[in-house]
């Protein structure tokens, strides 16, 4: 499902328009993403966590030359799914 596609059923399931639903996804996203920028998690019960992960400094390989390179260290967004999630996609087998 591609973000499009994400906007018209989030239309079409709160009979909102489609630039009404447009805006509360976006907002969803920029709420989102300014917490995850000031180092803040952010949980959405029975949904998931965001977070942000630190990756240390590292060394690695240029693989087309086979040369050494210094990787800087950075941050990089993380998601981990709730329980609740996990258990929709995942559903118990039956015996």
């Amino acid at each position: 499902m591609k973000k499009g596609e994400l906007i018209a059923e989030f239309a079409k399931r709160t009979e909102l328009s489609g630039a009404a639903a447009n805006d509360a996804v976006n907002t969803l996203i920029a709420i989102i993403t300014e917490r995850l920028k000031k180092g803040d998690t952010v949980g959405i019960t029975g949904f998931g966590t965001f977070s942000v992960a630190k990756r240390a400094a590292r060394k690695g390989r240029n693989p087309a030359t086979g040369e050494a390179i210094k990787i800087a260290a950075s941050k990089t967004p993380k998601f981990s799914a709730g329980a609740t999630l996990k258990a929709a996609v995942n559903p118990p087998k039956k015996k």
